[in-house]
């Protein structure tokens, strides 16, 4: 029995058309992907499910009867749950308190009763959670299961996934794919949303791809392949493998020795890394996501002061900084695309002469880095938050990239980017080592470090717990040292002391 139908869902915003006669429908107790190209017009279609925006035309049904959802609250009376990419949760606050807040509004609020309820529906889904609990003391996988008991505790009967397993660890991903499975089990629909094709093959039954806000193909998750998704995506034939052509370091461009950095409280995030980097040569870091990889970034970029040690470049020191937080860190929102491509230079020739800046100049500027970068957008004048995450950080990488830096830090440079935004990406960063840059490469996608790097270094506890040889590492050795396993057997089979 089909659950939700969408027939001709077509949403504008001024001239740009978002979505174009969407139509699609799921089934009871299946799992449906939505995959496409940032700005293919998924977080539009979400929003209108979810009641964040209305549908200019087309209508939206649910088992079979014709529904207008004219708000978010009204999207929960519906059995409609919203789980975002960011959660939505309070970490002062326990588990209880944060599944109950703004729907349980008694001033006689028997708390322990409500925890009790949680825990039922906790181990009911086997989603082990102790309702108690604070969520800031909570690991980023638990989190996630928060946010699932919040819309189930809500009665939800559709729950709307956005890339929810960013953030989370190989053995998180895994553990929430069984739990994804076991609610579509007990009746509820799901729909997942991510740019990762080897999960979507795994979870899901059937997918919808879009494509610059048209369906471009309905399929059933069984008779399609990921290499057939990835070019429905992105409109032409798609190779997964990444194409290093070989090279030689050069001379060292940067030299760290026993750093020490603090996190924004003052307690110790890196503790004791040294290291060398040379010229055309790629350093992947990887890790659990907080174990010290930011607080290293901003050192490295000379954003953040540090505690003790040293970092020693050889070479000039220009550096190109893509930082994990493109939209807190990288960009200007409410600027241009040109403003923000000018945000290190402006004060320079030739876009500032006699303290005054040079319009003309800084307009072609913009044009060509929208052309070389290929920015989907209409023009210099637009302002970034009107772009999808993937032109957002094509414009991060034009500007990080545009003085040609003898070191470029780059933090989760493909986060949330779909499969075409992801090779842009490390195809141009592959193109700098080859003019002689030396990159630290940070993520927490495992296999994207292993296939970019030239050599591993595993960060966990604020230290480097290995560094090894991307050709020869295995996937299983990296992921054991990421989870804080298997250090001593590591330094014990290579002959070395921690």
């Amino acid at each position: 029995m089909s659950f939700l139908r969408l027939e001709n869902i077509t949403k504008s915003f001024g001239a740009f058309v978002a979505n174009h006669n969407i139509s699609f429908e799921i089934e009871s107790g299946k799992i449906h992907a939505i995959l496409g190209e940032n700005g293919a017009g998924k977080t539009t279609l979400m929003n209108i499910i979810s009641g964040f925006y209305q549908p200019d035309r087309g209508q939206i049904y649910l088992q079979n009867k014709p529904v207008k959802i004219t708000s978010p609250s009204t999207a929960i009376k519906l059995g409609i749950g919203m789980i975002h990419q960011h959660f939505m949760l309070v970490p002062q606050l326990s588990v209880t308190e944060n599944i109950i807040l703004g729907i349980d509004r008694n001033w006689s609020l028997n708390l322990k009763q409500k925890q009790q309820k949680i825990a039922t529906l906790s181990n009911s889904y086997n989603l082990e959670i102790n309702p108690e609990t604070k969520v800031g003391d909570l690991p980023v996988g638990t989190q996630q299961r928060v946010e699932i008991l919040k819309v189930l505790y809500r009665q939800a009967k559709l729950l709307i996934l956005d890339e929810p397993t960013a953030v989370l660890t190989p053995s998180e991903v895994q553990s929430l794919i069984k739990i994804l499975r076991q609610v579509a089990d007990t009746g509820n629909t799901i729909i997942f949303i991510s740019h990762k094709l080897e999960e979507v093959m795994n979870l899901c039954d059937t997918v919808t791809v879009l494509r610059r806000g048209k369906v471009i193909a309905n399929k059933n998750i069984s008779e399609t392949t990921a290499s057939e998704l990835a070019a429905l995506m992105v409109g032409r034939e798609f190779d997964f493998q990444l194409n290093k052509s070989p090279v030689t370091p050069g001379k060292v461009v940067l030299s760290v020795n026993n750093l020490q950095v603090a996190d924004d409280r003052g307690v110790n995030a890196v503790n004791n890394i040294s290291f060398e980097l040379r010229e055309r040569e790629i350093l992947g870091i990887a890790g659990v996501d907080g174990n010290g990889q930011r607080e290293l970034a901003d050192a490295l970029a000379k954003v953040r002061n540090i505690k003790a040690g040293e970092i020693k470049f050889t070479q000039n020191s220009n550096t190109g900084y893509i930082p994990e937080d493109r939209q807190k860190m990288g960009l200007i929102l409410q600027y241009s695309i040109a403003q923000n491509l000018i945000l290190k230079a402006f004060r320079k020739l030739p876009l500032c002469r006699n303290f005054l800046l040079q319009p003309q100049i800084i307009k072609n500027r913009a044009i060509s880095a929208i052309e070389e970068f290929d920015i989907r957008a209409s023009g210099v004048d637009v302002k970034v938050w009107e772009l999808s995450g993937g032109n957002q950080q094509k414009v991060v990488l034009a500007r990080e990239l545009a003085g040609n830096p003898i070191l470029i830090v780059a933090m989760q440079p493909t986060r949330g980017l779909d499969v075409g935004a992801t090779e842009t990406v490390q195809q141009r960063l592959l193109k700098e080592k080859e003019r002689g840059a030396a990159i630290v490469y940070i993520s927490t996608e495992l296999e994207e470090v292993m296939a970019i790097s030239d050599r591993v270094a595993v960060m966990y506890g604020g230290e480097f717990v290995g560094v090894l040889d991307a050709k020869t590492a295995t996937v299983e050795e990296v992921g054991l040292l990421m989870g804080g396993g298997g250090g001593d057997i590591f330094f014990k089979r290579r002959g070395t002391q921690r």
